[in-house]
């Protein structure tokens, strides 16, 4: 296939170029800011160019500033929403236009989309929360309307957790966690959603290929845990002791309502729609998850 990819350079991007590349497609880039080449765009200006020349049979978008690495001010809140939704659209109606369309797209999303779920657990088929995060999945999922209407089969991969030690949260985990600093967040009885990231990139290359998927995919192991068993987890593939809880109010008081969410509220997601279509997890529990995605780290 020749694959196009935006947001090549976050954690799933930077890994899933080469590894698709490895299963033989060709890769193009979606670069940011330049003005020559057969791929580039600016979606803060309107501009994108997609080379009419070069045949694209999928394109994966991934684009949109990080969800926790700034408290979430108003100026915070916009940014998030824009940089997603704004060029999810232009990249939409960018392919809806081409002569001839990709035969899918696939957008990146997130669990968010189902708010805190307390003690119950949800598939593709439940409904929407009532959160901030709420409100960003589902705008970011609107924005693909525009390829949809061009019959463009669009899958919106909802992702949770990705467990790897170059980014996201178990990066931000691993200093205090070596330091034997480590603890359960408020109760520990939050529920976790996650995926390893060798899992995230097997995923999205079967969703490739299964023609028949379409619409809101969970990518998420089939066994959430609580905080206080992903914390005995992290804890134990690390060697060091976990004793040192993070109280609610603690987490309220640093990090607001962006902590509230991001940390205290209940993920209990499964990836309903990946496992009734044959997709098998290398990475089923968490403690497997951890032990290979750091040890893969070590190698390198």
């Amino acid at each position: 296939m020749n694959i196009l990819i935006s947001g090549a350079t976050g954690l799933v991007g930077t890994a899933l170029r080469p590894y698709l590349e490895s299963k033989g497609h060709q890769v193009y880039i979606l670069h940011r800011g330049r003005s020559s080449g057969s791929f580039y765009w600016q979606p803060e200006k309107g501009v994108i160019h997609l080379d009419s020349n070069i045949h694209l049979d999928a394109v994966i978008n991934l684009n949109g500033v990080n969800i926790g690495d700034k408290p979430w001010t108003r100026e915070r809140k916009k940014a998030l929403i824009d940089s997603r939704v704004i060029s999810t659209k232009l990249l939409s109606q960018a392919l809806a236009d081409r002569f001839n369309c990709p035969d899918v797209l696939i957008n990146a999303s997130a669990i968010g989309y189902y708010g805190d779920t307390k003690d119950s657990a949800v598939t593709e088929a439940s409904p929407s929360g009532d959160n901030f995060l709420t409100e960003i999945v589902s705008q970011w999922e609107d924005a693909t309307q525009a390829a949809q209407d061009a019959g463009i089969r669009t899958v919106l991969i909802r992702s949770g957790v990705v467990i790897s030690p170059n980014g996201g949260a178990l990066k931000k985990m691993l200093l205090p966690f070596k330091l034997g600093l480590g603890g359960k967040v408020g109760s520990g009885q939050q529920m976790m959603s996650w995926i390893s990231l060798s899992d995230e990139l097997r995923a999205i290359h079967f969703l490739l290929n299964q023609t028949s998927i379409n619409g809101p995919v969970n990518l998420t192991a089939p066994n959430p845990v609580t905080n206080s068993l992903f914390t005995k987890a992290l804890g134990a593939a690390l060697k060091r002791p976990t004793i040192l809880p993070m109280p609610a109010f603690a987490i309220k008081a640093l990090f607001g309502e962006m902590g509230e969410l991001l940390l205290l509220g209940s993920a209990h997601v499964i990836p309903r729609v990946l496992l009734d279509n044959g997709f098998q997890f290398l990475h089923p529990n968490i403690q497997s998850a951890l032990s290979f995605e750091l040890e893969k780290s070590l190698q390198k």
